[in-house]
């Protein structure tokens, strides 16, 4: 039987109102969807922000106990002191060489290293010198001075080190370890090319042996020209 006319023209409008109803779920749907993964997205910001406020209460309320208890509280380390926590581990002195930390170990970044020469000119001598590191070591070399007043070409009357890697060679690949192995480098073998006591330059340059006499009566707490050192040996 043939469909009627009117039959023939309700049925596309029956299939429009159809794809039209499909259409408006898909978009209530997708409506939806954007709305539930808002909702997570807050609570879990929200989650995220109650826990960070909770470590912070529970850090305080570790603090206010400590302090309770006369303990000081705990100070966080800085990457600084992290790194060169790991160098002072990893040290490998030769016998000659010690480490101190004068303010206890609670201050790792200031603390005092002395060389002993077991040969040279500055065999038997002691020589002590002190490393203030900064918060931004490795990226900075350490400040070294020499405590002891030393009669030497590359180390002046005022303890100021003239050593390559603490300068203009200083990268942070480098270490502790390396600096003092520069130290006892300068003893064994002086640098008349690159002087902070210029005197002390010219001599060894000139005539070592009046340099290694110079040293010698220096170590032993005389005068050299018109300074008097110290004692060291």
């Amino acid at each position: 039987m043939r469909p009627s006319a009117f039959q023939q023209i309700t049925k596309p409008c029956r299939f429009r109102k159809a794809v039209l109803t499909i259409i408006d779920a898909g978009r209530f749907l997708f409506s939806f969807a954007l709305l539930a993964l808002s909702l997570c997205k807050d609570l879990r910001c929200a989650s995220t922000g109650n826990m960070i406020k909770l470590f912070k209460v529970k850090e305080r309320q570790r603090e206010i106990a400590a302090n309770a208890n006369g303990k000081p509280p705990v100070k966080k380390q800085s990457a600084g002191e992290l790194r060169l926590h790991r160098d002072i581990s990893e040290l490998n002195l030769q016998k000659t060489c010690t480490i101190s930390f004068p303010n206890g170990k609670d201050d790792l970044m200031n603390f005092e290293v002395t060389v002993r020469p077991d040969e040279g000119y500055y065999l038997g001598g002691t020589f002590m010198f002190t490393f203030q590191v900064s918060p931004v070591y490795p990226h900075e070399a350490p400040k070294v001075k020499c405590k002891t007043k030393v009669y030497h070409p590359n180390i002046d009357l005022e303890g100021n080190v003239c050593l390559n890697i603490l300068r203009e060679d200083w990268k942070p690949v480098l270490n502790i370890n390396t600096i003092i192995y520069g130290l006892f480098h300068l003893f064994t073998q002086p640098n008349y090319e690159d002087p902070l006591n210029h005197d002390a330059a010219a001599v060894l340059r000139d005539n070592p042996k009046m340099f290694e006499s110079n040293v010698r009566r220096a170590m032993a707490g005389g005068y050299v020209g018109q300074t008097l050192f110290p004692r060291c040996m």
